[in-house]
């Protein structure tokens, strides 16, 4: 069997460089001392030295709470969503239940609507109540996410 050749390349020389002359040094000279200016330094008054600034102490702040907050339970996390249907997949947490009629706030990162709960379906067979690490898909009114946090409002 034949075998090919590798194709010889053109051998390149050296490309020379310009000659310097004494009037292209002078340019950039003068470009150089344009650009590279000196900036003054605040000058700081001794007075004004003395006086450094000190950590704030520590001060005991009460946060409070929403209203919202205290009328909300975590109930649930979204574990996924199927955007052609508006569905999202949902697991309780333990001791917890989430029946028809229920509202329910998904909150997420970019995620924060309040919704009656409509249907629930398991398995695809519709149900009334779902209980404790089940797996259900809900009907939502907007678009939720994977780790959205699921809360119930109490009335």
């Amino acid at each position: 069997m034949a075998t090919r050749r590798k194709a010889k390349s053109k051998a390149r020389g050296k490309r020379k460089k310009a000659p310097v002359t004494k009037a292209a040094t002078r340019r950039k000279a003068a470009r150089k001392a344009k650009t590279t200016s000196k900036k003054t330094a605040k000058k700081v008054s001794p007075r004004s030295a003395s006086f450094k600034k000190t950590k704030p102490t520590a001060k005991t702040t009460v946060k409070q709470v929403p209203q919202s907050a205290l009328r909300e339970q975590r109930i649930g996390v979204v574990t996924h969503y199927y955007s052609h249907l508006s569905v999202a997949t949902m697991r309780l947490e333990p001791d917890n239940t989430l029946q028809v009629g229920d509202v329910i706030h998904i909150h997420g990162h970019t995620t924060d609507f309040t919704q009656r709960v409509d249907s629930l379906e398991v398995d695809h067979a519709p149900v009334t109540e779902v209980g404790p690490n089940d797996d259900f898909g809900l009907k939502v009114v907007e678009h939720a996410r994977e780790h959205d946090a699921v809360f119930k409002v109490r009335s």
